[in-house]
């Protein structure tokens, strides 16, 4: 299924480009359903900048159902090239729970609006095979497989806009 979102920014793009590349982890207290994000490997090539960073959600579920959540549930990480000549980033996500069951990858692009504004638009897919989920029945994997799609999609482009929103408030606050 598509993911398909865009925000913009009030901030010029080299500036929402960078503080996105590399003040993630300052980030988090501006993000309601992020707990913590840790930058595991950071490589700088000519072709761009390579991350993995592993993302800890949970931060507005309520206390009582994050016990039964596990932490894997709501934990995940996110492989993404960062491609400063085409203001790109290349990205893919691998969940912690259900590995082998959800797909995730796009790309996210970083627009210039009248020099001073930045649209971003991410572009992506979500893929859940729900025949690998054990305890979901085969003859209902498919239906199961759309509807979990589904929540999942409208779930992380909501996350994203969060970030887009994070991202402008941490700005502005430093400007």
């Amino acid at each position: 299924m598509e993911i398909r979102c865009d925000a913009v920014l009030a901030f010029p793009r080299p500036l929402v480009w960078s503080t996105y590349r590399d003040k993630l982890v300052e980030l988090v207290p501006y993000l309601p359903n992020i707990r913590g994000i840790e930058v595991i490997e950071r490589h700088d090539t000519p072709d761009g900048v390579h991350f993995v960073n592993v993302w800890h959600g949970g931060g507005d579920i309520p206390a009582i159902a994050r016990s039964f959540l596990s932490e894997s549930m709501m934990s995940w990480t996110d492989l993404a090239t960062w491609r400063e000549a085409a203001f790109e980033t290349d990205w893919r996500v691998e969940p912690h729970a259900f590995r082998d069951a959800v797909q995730s990858a796009g790309t996210n692009r970083y627009v210039e609006i009248d020099g001073d504004k930045t649209r971003l638009e991410i572009r992506g897919d979500l893929t859940i095979d729900a025949s690998k989920v054990r305890g979901v029945p085969r003859l209902l994997a498919g239906k199961v497989s759309h509807a979990i799609e589904e929540f999942m999609v409208k779930a992380v482009s909501k996350n994203l806009l969060d970030v887009s929103r994070g991202v402008e408030k941490f700005l502005r606050e430093r400007s």
